[in-house]
């Protein structure tokens, strides 16, 4: 009798264990999108802060970026199907394992960037002002 041989998954499961994925990378996570009948790439770039449980089924990595002015972060398990390919762009050296921390330094620069437009703002309503209303002694 023949033994019949099944694909339990559609992924290449030796290929995604075998990636070096690490926080800090700097990666590209190429997802497929289903949008009525037709499907789409979506591709997440971004920095890689945390990953949990191994390479196991249940495997998961979580990717940070900034999109405008806005932290977004996902969490994608490792060996979905919908997930195509995952490149590797960088790989930096941390001393974490987890990168959480990079949340709060990312809000503190937004904060920083914030009090800068508004004191620009207030810079340029004071050369309004005095453009609108001429010294007396010009006429």
């Amino acid at each position: 009798m023949k033994s019949a041989s099944f694909v339990v998954s559609p992924v290449n499961i030796d290929e995604r264990r075998a990636l070096d994925l690490r926080p800090g990378d700097t990666v590209k996570v190429h997802q497929k999108i289903k949008e009525g009948e037709k499907t789409r790439t979506q591709i997440f770039e971004g920095l890689l802060i945390a990953r949990k449980h191994g390479r196991e089924a249940g495997g998961t990595f979580t990717v940070r970026k900034i999109a405008e002015g806005v932290g977004v972060e996902r969490i994608f398990p490792l060996f979905s199907p919908m997930i195509e390919k995952i490149e590797i762009l960088r790989h930096s050296k941390v001393r974490r394992a987890k990168l959480y921390y990079v949340r709060t330094k990312a809000s503190k620069e937004l904060r920083w960037k914030q009090v800068a437009r508004k004191e620009l703002a207030a810079k340029e309503k004071e050369v309004a002002a005095t453009e609108s209303n001429p010294i007396e002694g010009e006429k």
